[in-house]
């Protein structure tokens, strides 16, 4: 749920306003009584460690060429290829 607040609150109160961002709060921001923006704290972002990601690639890694390759996404997708000329 987003906490609406004006311009002046926003300028006025940054510090508090930084201080619930930090905590996850969203807010509306108001100019003239009209709705102008949302001000919303950044996602974290995951970091995932090597082995994770390996295990993510593997499915990639199964073809051993390029032609068995597109043949895996053909049979999952079907086949759609533009005319070479």
């Amino acid at each position: 749920m987003s906490r609406t607040i004006s311009q002046a609150e926003l300028r006025n109160g940054s510090a508090g306003v930084m201080a619930a961002l930090e905590a996850g709060e969203c807010f509306i921001i108001t100019r003239n009584g009209r709705p102008v923006g949302e001000l919303r704290p950044l996602a974290p972002k995951r970091e995932i460690t090597t082995a994770e990601l390996k295990q993510r690639l593997a499915r990639f890694a199964r073809a051993g060429s390029s032609a068995e390759e597109r043949a895996q996404v053909d049979a999952v997708f079907g086949e759609d290829r533009l005319d070479d000329q």
